[in-house]
């Protein structure tokens, strides 16, 4: 299509030869182009050397593996049955044997243990791969493509495999076994004899803690019985170390979860409602399109032995989700289901709700709102169950677009902090994720960070609903930097490292120090409102990555989208108790983190009063280690050399981002005198394009605040900022409409006594203050003149002023001619009573880790 689209000659010729011999017309319509250089993604054993050899720079041809390593056939297998640390391909020039011409370039990567075919292939031998042949072409159109003889030594040709010598062998180490399955996976696979029959075996991982209690399930030729336990089928190699098997095929082609194997029947037949009943006709009808050559697609019509194939799987999953896209479906479910009656079922029972997980019972409040269903869970969630409050009670969270009430929640108490904290210090100190291998802990992660990825639309409509984010904003923000935040976290689990330290106090100096970065324990994480689950991710996955596990209280008002995290975190294999969450209230649920002896370390993003009090708290009660993001008054300084057009639109974002709930908000702009009404009046011109309204309309720009009692508290803020002497040019109001939903607005000619210069707002309140042109360091002075600290910006083309005034603010963060531009690789955390400690880049780990020193003497 691209081809056609461009006007590039595009030929389909089914063969280049037959018998051996070059068809003519495909030889002669090939030189008619003329070609400088051929560019080949496959073997040349397949053209006729009179075209490999026809161009003026001949021809190169793309390689999966490190040549001479794995040449032939299946080279990705190979690299993975062999247990190969490391991969990558070769583009090399094309010569009449098989692979083994002169190499142009490689590039190489790590192979990670449980690596797969497809995760390797993915992540790096094909988008580098791509990038690698535009090279190699680069480096031929520029004379400089090197031509480097292949070794004749490490190359072997392995054949492609086969299911009839696939068998797996079980006299030899788990390692080399867990490395044939996934040399396997998915073609032909790997399979052993059970019960007389062959059964293949996919989705293997290494397993290094103690294997759970199971059922024992024989084995031929195994050196002792595997264990089908909740988790999937446990295999034992001959030195009795254990890898785990996600899935199971037999001989028909019906694929199961490992751990269903002793499932004695089926599940009865689902009586349908009538809307569910017109859903399996619709996909029956999917079913018929793509199996063309049956008549009759009848309950008993099997996928694959109607002739599918794997583009057609990707197809059925593909339509299926156009119908009901609330539902989440991979590849594998058709594999599991592979009758249309089974596939029907599994989709409505995964629209109900029944997903099968029997060890996590969830009483879901559901919803159908935004073209889609939610299902959010609202106990409390301790040691890996949804649990009601010890004492019973419950409270109302509110939906802020219209003041309805969403739900009942959970209203944890003392008690349920001990049970939690109880939960968390056992699975520290005696479950598997303490004993857990730090890269198992970011695979682990990274399937949780997929699941939230793959659920961002239901999360976003319900940040939406509980907290009244917009809703196209949660997309991209509150729900997409937590899932980045979770995978750049994910990848620090294996890199946290000591440090070898020469010492010379010692005689005779036979000494070794070194210092282990070790997890702290058990910690309590408190976070704010305004992004519920991003604030949550910001500490949460630092806090996992570094190993420990957590106790974390979500905002009173904002509950709902951190129960749906813990939900997650159990499907995505959290051990028990590492994830605790409990709704509730801040003086008594945060009040008992604070004082909890167990708690060694608390995280807490929220105001500067409570912060102070937590900080007390801490001190007293164990010594336990604190980090504080706190309130802000951010000063955003405007020069009148900037580009104005774009400290206006970047300046409305300072403050009206996330409508002004956002703790870096810009909380007072100085604007140099001489570009100050013409930046008021461009401001006001963009504010009356803001269209306010209901957060899940996808062209709303404002939704409501947060909850009503932080609206009054607005609307007094304004009220206080007139009164003072502060020039009201727009907004100040409630919209006239349900729900709590305030008007932008815009206070001038604010003086540095008022109280609206000195404290947040934390809401779509723009205070602009003029300074004398040129008075940089008088802007400076006013500017630094807060107890705040957490961030800062600057405006101006000048590079040497922005660097100058970039020294000299106060604040943990400074934008240059940008703002809110934060990343999950940057540190963020603030000065002065902004608090200390960081969330984010390496720095944030550093907040869950505590070092040890090792001496020893030898």
């Amino acid at each position: 299509m691209a081809a056609e689209k461009e006007g590039t000659p595009l030929f389909k010729f089914p063969r280049w030869r037959v018998k051996g011999k070059p068809i003519t017309e495909v030889i002669e319509t090939y030189h008619s182009l003329g070609a400088q250089l051929n560019v080949l993604p496959f073997c040349s054993q397949f053209i006729p050397m009179e075209v490999i050899d026809q161009p003026q720079h001949g021809s190169i041809i793309y390689h999966p593996s490190l040549l001479p390593r794995h040449r032939g056939a299946s080279a990705i297998n190979w690299t993975l049955i062999h247990g190969d640390k490391k991969g990558g391909f070769t583009v090399f020039w094309a010569d009449d044997g098989l692979d083994t011409g002169p190499i142009l370039l490689q590039r190489e990567c790590d192979v990670a243990a449980d690596e797969t075919v497809d995760s390797l292939y993915n992540r790096f031998l094909f988008p580098e791969g791509i990038k690698g042949m535009v090279e190699a072409v680069q480096l031929i159109a520029d004379g400089k493509a090197p031509i480097i003889p292949q070794s004749k030594e490490g190359a072997p040709y392995e054949g492609i495999q086969r299911k009839e010598i696939a068998q797996i062998r079980f006299d030899q180490p788990a390692a080399d076994i867990h490395n044939w399955i996934r040399g396997h996976d998915k073609v032909p696979g790997a399979w052993a004899s059970v019960n007389g029959q062959k059964l293949t075996m996919y989705g293997s991982t290494m397993h290094n803690t103690t294997v759970p209690e199971g059922q024992p399930l024989e084995i031929d030729n195994s050196p002792q019985p595997g264990i089908v336990s909740k988790n999937g089928l446990f295999l034992y190699g001959n030195d009795s170390k254990a890898l785990l098997v996600k899935n199971l095929q037999f001989e028909d082609g019906k694929m199961i979860p490992a751990s269903k194997y002793f499932s004695s029947a089926k599940q009865s037949k689902l009586e349908l409602s009538e809307e569910e009943m017109a859903l399996a006709e619709a996909i029956r009808v999917i079913w018929k399109g793509i199996l063309s050559n049956v008549s009759v697609i009848e309950d008993t019509t099997d996928f694959f032995k109607c002739g599918a194939a794997s583009m057609d799987v990707v197809r059925l999953i593909e339509e299926v989700k156009q119908h009901v896209r609330e539902v989440r479906l991979q590849n594998e479910d058709v594999y599991m289901a592979t009758t249309f009656q089974e596939f029907v079922q599994t989709i409505i029972r995964r629209q109900r709700g029944e997903d099968d997980e029997e060890d996590l019972e969830v009483d879901y409040v559901s919803k159908e709102v935004n073209n889609m269903t939610i299902r959010v869970p609202h106990q409390c969630f301790i040691n890996g169950k949804f649990v009601d409050a010890v004492d019973g009670k419950t409270y109302e969270t509110v939906n802020p677009t219209d003041g309805s009430v969403l739900c009942r929640v959970s209203y944890a108490s003392a008690a349920d902090v001990d049970q939690a904290v109880e939960a968390a210090k056992e699975a520290f100190e005696e479950g598997e994720w303490g004993r857990m291998n730090p890269r198992d802990r970011g695979h682990l992660l990274y399937r949780l960070a997929d699941l939230m990825e793959q659920h961002r639309e239901e999360l976003a409509t319900i940040e939406a609903l509980d907290s009244g984010a917009v809703y196209t904003l949660a997309l991209t923000t509150h729900i997409g930097m937590s899932v980045q935040t979770f995978r750049y976290f994910a990848g620090w689990c294996d890199k946290i490292q000591g440090l070898t330290i020469p010492i010379n106090q010692a005689r005779p100096n036979r000494n070794l120090t070194y210092t282990r970065r070790e997890p702290i324990g058990v910690c309590a994480i408190v976070i704010p409102w305004n992004y519920p689950l991003m604030m949550l991710a910001w500490k949460s996955a630092a806090c996992l990555a570094a190993g420990n596990t957590l106790v974390l209280k979500p905002a009173q008002v904002t509950p709902l989208s951190a129960l749906k995290f813990a939900e997650l975190s159990a499907r995505a294999g959290i051990p028990k108790g590492v994830i605790n969450i409990l709704p509730g209230s801040g003086s008594l649920v945060g009040q008992r983190m604070s004082e909890h002896p167990d708690i060694r370390k608390l995280g807490f993003t929220g105001s500067t009063p409570i912060g102070k009090q937590i900080m007390k708290s801490c001190a007293l009660s164990n010594l336990k280690k604190v980090s504080l993001e706190l309130g802000g008054k951010s000063p955003l300084i405007i020069f009148n050399d900037c580009d104005i057009d774009k400290a206006v639109r970047m300046g409305m974002s300072a403050v009206f981002f996330n409508k002004g709930e956002n703790c870096i908000a810009a909380g007072r702009l100085f604007v140099e005198e001489s570009i100050h009404d013409a930046f008021v009046e461009q401001v006001l011109a963009e504010i009356k394009k803001m269209k306010i309204g209901d957060p899940l309309d996808r062209s709303t720009d404002h939704g409501p605040q947060n909850h009503e009692a932080h609206l009054e508290k607005l609307l007094e803020y304004c009220e206080v900022g007139v009164k003072e002497g502060a020039t009201l040019v727009y907004g100040g109001r409630k919209v006239p409409r349900q729900g709590f939903f305030m008007e932008p607005t815009v206070l001038t000619n604010v003086e540095d006594h008022m109280y609206v210069a000195k404290e947040e707002s934390f809401g779509p309140v723009m205070v602009i203050s003029k300074f004398t042109d040129g008075d940089v360091e008088g802007v400076l002075k006013r500017a630094n003149n807060t107890e705040y600290g957490l961030a800062s910006g600057v405006f101006t083309r000048d590079i040497g002023k922005a660097m100058y005034v970039c020294e000299r603010l106060q604040a943990g963060t400074v934008f240059v001619n940008t703002y809110n531009k934060t990343d999950v690789a940057a540190p963020f955390g603030g000065f002065k009573q902004s608090g200390f400690g960081k969330d984010l880049g390496e720095e944030a780990l550093n907040e869950y880790l505590r070092t040890k020193a090792v001496t020893l003497e030898y």
